[in-house]
C-alpha cells in the first residue's frame, strides 16, 4: 500500500513547539503540570512536549506514562504515577492520534476519578472521525480522511515523520 508523505521531521517539531507554547499559554497560573502521554506513541510525544515546554517556560513538569490497552480500552489503565501525584494539579493526556476517540475517552475517564485543577488533551494528528464526543484542546494538525485510510506517527530518531496508507 503507498504512503503518502503528510509531515516530516522539521514539520513535526514546528507542531510541538507551537503545542507547547499554547500549553504554556493555558497554565500561566500554574507552578506544575503534568504531562500524561499514552504509551507508545503517545507517551513519546508527551516526552518531546515536556522537552520543548521545559525550554520557554518556568513550569515544573512531570510526565507521566499512561497504559491503555488500545484493543481493549475497559481493561485497568495503569500510570507511572499515583492518584495523589497529579491530585489538584493542571493535567494534559497527550496521544499520537485521535481516531475514534476510544483511547482518549477511557484515559479521560480514569483521570476523572481524582480531582483535577484543570485538564486538557492533545494530539498531534486529529482525523476527525469521532465515535465519542472528545476532542483535541491542542492539536497539531486536523486531517480529514476516509475511514479506511490509516495514518502512523513514527518516532525514530532524526527521521520523525507522519505517513497516510
Amino acid at each position: 500500500m503507498d504512503k503518502t508523505p503528510i509531515l516530516d521531521s522539521e514539520q513535526i517539531q514546528h507542531k510541538i513547539k507551537r503545542i507547547a507554547y499554547q500549553i504554556y499559554e493555558s497554565n500561566l497560573s500554574e507552578s506544575e503540570i503534568i504531562i500524561a502521554g499514552i504509551v507508545e506513541n503517545g507517551y513519546e510525544l508527551a516526552r518531546k512536549l515536556e522537552e520543548e515546554i521545559k525550554k520557554i517556560s518556568p513550569l515544573k513538569t512531570q510526565l507521566c506514562k499512561v497504559e491503555i490497552n488500545k484493543k481493549n480500552p475497559l481493561n485497568n489503565i495503569s500510570t507511572s504515577l499515583k492518584a495523589d501525584e497529579y491530585t489538584n494539579k493542571s493535567l494534559i493526556l497527550v496521544d499520537d492520534v485521535l481516531n475514534s476517540g476510544t483511547t482518549l475517552i477511557y484515559g479521560v475517564r480514569h483521570f476523572l476519578e481524582v480531582p483535577l485543577k484543570q485538564f486538557k488533551t492533545a494530539v498531534l494528528v486529529d482525523r476527525n472521525h469521532k465515535k465519542y464526543p472528545v476532542k483535541a484542546d491542542f492539536k497539531g494538525l486536523s486531517l480529514s480522511t476516509s475511514l479506511s485510510e490509516t495514518v502512523n506517527v513514527i518516532f525514530e530518531k532524526g527521521k520523525d515523520r507522519v505517513e497516510l496508507s
